[in-house]
């Protein structure tokens, strides 16, 4: 009691005006907190949304993959991983290795121009080849001439690079699918904006080997929505346990 009669700061009741400011603090963080939340089931929404549109368009019957006039409107919302179909003639002298790490284990994409029946070029994923299939020479099968016709995928360009790496064109090395980067060191015209994951028809020789398309969309989101939640509610916790406390030591 000797603390209480010395009027002892650390003993006497705060102040109006800091159970103020600490009450509109914690209203603030709890408000905060529930506002993060609620956006974590919101995102939850959108992304149970877009894994039942991707399921759709993955087991949809192929569509002709969009033209030139079809380009502008294309996006990884409306058309990622849609199932397409396209016919032409592949340029095997202008393939692209992007280096990959797969089930197969890593080695690279062959990405392959195949200049369409309608005019314009695409860029197809043909597969993945390791390291001992790099060189053409080694998978001499594979390299498909005349008119061929490729079922799969629509991905959207990977700008920039991967693997924490940026990708090098004038050194010939790519760690992403820069569509309009291939393009550009490849002197493609007419590129299409996306390219083509070829799916899991074998290729002669079986190299390269397609169909590998990961589709996994983590999804994560209540279970950060119940861990701001679970923060509020200590939030609120602690404010109600300061303000009783508080009410205690005020004298009768």
């Amino acid at each position: 009691m000797r603390g209480a009669e010395t009027g002892d700061p650390a003993r006497s009741p705060r102040s109006p005006l800091a159970l103020a400011l600490l009450g509109h603090l914690a209203l603030g963080a709890f408000a905060a907190l529930i506002a993060l939340g609620v956006w974590q089931l919101e995102r939850r929404a959108w992304k149970l949304a877009l894994i039942e549109q991707i399921e759709t368009r993955v087991h949809a019957p192929p569509i002709a993959a969009p033209g030139p006039a079809e380009w502008p409107a294309v996006s990884a919302a409306r058309d990622g991983y849609r199932r397409v179909i396209v016919t032409g003639t592949f340029q095997h002298d202008r393939e692209t290795l992007v280096q990959a790490v797969t089930t197969r284990g890593s080695g690279f994409w062959v990405m392959t121009p195949m200049t369409t029946d309608a005019g314009f070029t695409v860029l197809i994923n043909r597969g993945f080849v390791p390291a001992e299939k790099r060189a053409p020479a080694s998978r001499p099968a594979g390299q498909i001439s005349g008119p061929a016709s490729v079922t799969g995928l629509m991905r959207m360009s990977e700008p920039k690079g991967g693997f924490l790496r940026t990708n090098d064109a004038a050194a010939d090395r790519w760690f992403s699918r820069d569509v309009p980067a291939i393009a550009a060191a490849r002197q493609l015209p007419r590129t299409a904006p996306y390219f083509i994951d070829a799916d899991a028809t074998p290729n002669p020789g079986d190299y390269p080997i397609g169909g590998l398309t990961v589709l996994s969309f983590p999804n994560n989101h209540m279970s950060y929505a119940l861990t701001w939640f679970a923060l509020a509610a200590l939030v609120a916790g602690a404010a109600i346990f300061v303000a009783r406390y508080e009410r205690r030591r005020r004298p009768a």
